[in-house]
């Protein structure tokens, strides 16, 4: 299984938030299963924290995934960019772009990580929450 991360669903996690519900923190601690972070969610995370929105920065993510073997960042490129769907907001169209992207790409079933009902009910991808 491949999950795709979102950025809530990401801070949630690292900041133990009782907010990531209890099977999508399942989700996220499966290590048989593969985590991909699109790079949008750094971008986030980058923002929300020099903002002082969030209790998490960067260099916390960073060290999270390199400490993850199961965890990797998959970057905003060409081919994200034409799977783009514009019925979305841009960066819930991007993170649902790379989940597009890795569903082609392989066998296994991919679904992000979200509670946003923007992703949940464009019933483009299969959704975790």
């Amino acid at each position: 299984m491949t999950y795709i991360v979102d950025t809530h669903s990401l801070i949630w996690l690292l900041e133990t938030n009782r907010r990531l519900s209890p099977r999508a923190r399942e989700a996220l601690k499966d290590q048989a299963a593969t985590m991909v972070i699109p790079t949008i969610v750094l971008a986030d995370i980058a923002f929300l924290a020099s903002r002082g929105r969030i209790g998490t920065d960067l260099p916390r993510v960073f060290a999270h995934i390199s400490g993850a073997a199961n965890c990797v960042v998959y970057l905003f490129d060409e081919t994200v960019l034409k799977h783009l769907p514009t019925a979305l907001e841009i960066h819930d169209a991007i993170i649902v772009a790379t989940a597009l992207v890795l569903r082609d790409a392989q066998p296994e079933p991919v679904s992000v990580v979200t509670k946003d009902k923007e992703i949940a009910t464009s019933g483009l991808v299969g959704v975790i929450w």
